[in-house]
């Protein structure tokens, strides 16, 4: 039964703090909201920082899952990840990116919050990295940050303006940097 109870917490705080932000939602609530009660809560958990730790590694796992198989069912292309936040942003329960919301709402510039929100860039980076390498543009980690750059950027304005629109506009702006790319070489296929 104890690990039932974590996993409702962390279900629990998943699904709240995406919705509502980390600081709206006090421990109450979750405990509450999950049905746990709060010594089982502090078995699991060393506090609700503990606990947003645990939600954010879930999250960065769960993300880059997703973002890799709807890049893939949209062509694999670099251009593809923008089709991925394009359709992530139609969604009715679009929030934006967990991490950045995260790290808005962290008080210490060298909380573990704001290291795991670095992880998680470095890695969506070297993801769009591999991308480009395999639809044959040059190597160059700058227009691999340059293209998360694109991405983060709109899917904070899809956030503000409730549209899919930002990222549209997004994606236009990556094409005019892949092809400034590959205007030293051969154009890449796919793309």
């Amino acid at each position: 039964m104890p690990v039932k109870a974590r996993e409702r917490l962390i279900q629990s705080a998943e699904r709240l703090f995406y919705a509502d932000g980390i600081r709206a939602v006090g421990l109450e609530r979750l405990l509450a909201d999950s049905g746990v009660g709060r010594a089982s809560f502090y078995r699991h958990f060393s506090g609700k920082e503990d606990l947003v730790v645990t939600v954010l590694g879930a999250y960065e796992r769960a993300y880059r899952g997703w973002l890799a198989e709807r890049t893939d069912a949209w062509g694999g292309t670099p251009l593809a990840a923008f089709d991925a936040i394009i359709e992530h942003a139609e969604t009715a329960d679009f929030r934006g990116c967990a991490f950045i919301n995260a790290v808005a709402e962290a008080a210490e510039p060298a909380a573990e919050i704001r290291r795991m929100a670095s992880d998680h860039k470095d890695a969506v980076a070297a993801y769009l990295r591999g991308l480009l390498a395999r639809s044959g543009y040059p190597d160059d980690p700058d227009l691999a940050r340059q293209l998360l750059l694109l991405m983060d950027g709109a899917t904070v304005t899809e956030l503000h303006e409730r549209s899919s629109r930002p990222a549209r506009q997004a994606k236009e702006m990556a094409e005019a940097l892949l092809a400034g790319a590959s205007a030293d070489g051969p154009a890449p296929a796919g793309t």
